[in-house]
């Protein structure tokens, strides 16, 4: 299988087999793809990107689902799911739109009713910008496919987590207080999340991978046990969306 999958890049059979033998993340793919193993947990002495990389040598994105780094916050009894927090770092339009789908079907997954909130600097049109538009279209996009979840944008955070932003905005189509948070990039979403967990008191998930074909979570360098424990666990839970 990795062999014919790799010989067009310029892998040899030998090649691809020392890759299997000495790559611990390949190897541990391997035994996904083949259902040798249910969900997998790597990361902690590796960049995220090289681990991902190298575990994107065998598998390839769950049908129908976009790639994405998710992360769950937890404070004040409220429960938030922030994307993409890893992958793509400046989404297009069609992206942030996947991204939220994406993102609304793992919410359904923890058991939450998804309310999607496009954040943004900018709510609804002030202060202007060339990034709110990419976000303004992305919320088009998603009334073209008729999506089946609450969903408004752009909006800044503070604006979308509030649950009385309507009496402000009464045109908004969100019924309350945003429970997931698509951010414009990759930077912002990644400050926003260790933010909330250095400063804010929250208890953060970090850096869930969703979209792969197989369960696998990527943990960030220095992870400690309870981290690790974390990732297990949703590993085993699997957030990718699959029919």
């Amino acid at each position: 299988f990795l062999y014919k999958r790799m010989q067009r890049s310029g892998y040899l059979r030998r090649d691809v087999q020392r890759l299997v033998n000495n790559d611990r993340n390949v190897f541990s793919a391997c035994m996904l793809r083949f259902d040798d193993a249910d969900g997998m947990v790597t990361g902690v002495t590796r960049h995220f990107m090289n681990t991902l990389s190298d575990v994107r040598i065998v598998l390839d994105e769950a049908p129908g689902a976009r790639l994405m780094g998710m992360s769950i916050a937890i404070a004040r009894g409220r429960t938030l799911v922030i994307a993409d927090t890893n992958v793509t770092e400046f989404p297009d339009s069609a992206a942030l739109a996947d991204i939220a789908e994406g993102a609304a079907k793992a919410a359904r997954k923890l058991g939450l009713n998804p309310r999607v909130a496009f954040t943004s600097y900018s709510t609804f049109g002030n202060p202007p910008g060339v990034r709110t538009e990419t976000v303004k279209h992305a919320v088009q996009l998603l009334d073209a496919r008729a999506a089946d979840f609450e969903y408004e944008g752009e909006m800044a955070v503070d604006i979308a987590l509030n649950p009385d932003h309507r009496e402000v905005y009464p045109f908004s189509r969100l019924s309350d207080a945003a429970n997931v948070l698509v951010m414009p990039a990759v930077p912002s979403a990644s400050i926003s999340t260790r933010l909330l967990k250095a400063a804010g008191g929250a208890t953060v998930i970090e850096g869930l991978l969703v979209g792969l074909e197989r369960s696998v979570q990527i943990a960030r360098l220095g992870s400690n046990v309870s981290d690790l424990v974390n990732l297990a666990g949703m590993a085993s839970f699997d957030l990718t969306h699959r029919e």
